[in-house]
């Protein structure tokens, strides 16, 4: 358990919780063809998604900024990951702690 929080930290991965307001929500994807059958699943579950790939986006960052790549080629990269997190600012609305929210090039 110790070293699991140890990894957890080092590699800027903490608890992070959903607003109040979503817990025991769902998402549902309703198909635009009548005919189709919609699907549903618990907030919780895509929640989690979304912080996986938030805390994988922050990993390589971290690898970028230690590689020995040249300047220019991390500021390209640098680029690319801060326009993900800006491509995901729409979920800010899930995270009940403003710190752990995507931020894009404003943030």
């Amino acid at each position: 358990m110790l070293l699991r929080r140890i990894i957890r930290e080092e590699a800027g991965i903490t608890a992070v919780a959903p607003a109040d307001k979503w817990r025991g929500g769902s998402l549902v994807l309703k198909p635009g063809n009548p005919g189709l059958q919609e699907k549903s699943v618990p907030i919780e579950t895509f929640f989690h998604k979304i912080v996986m790939l938030r805390n994988r986006l922050r990993t390589l960052e971290q690898h970028v900024n230690a590689s020995d790549l040249p300047d220019d080629a991390k500021v390209k990269l640098q680029a690319y990951i801060t326009g993900c997190y800006g491509s995901l600012t729409t979920f800010n609305v899930l995270f009940a702690d403003e710190d752990d929210q995507f931020k894009g090039s404003e943030g």
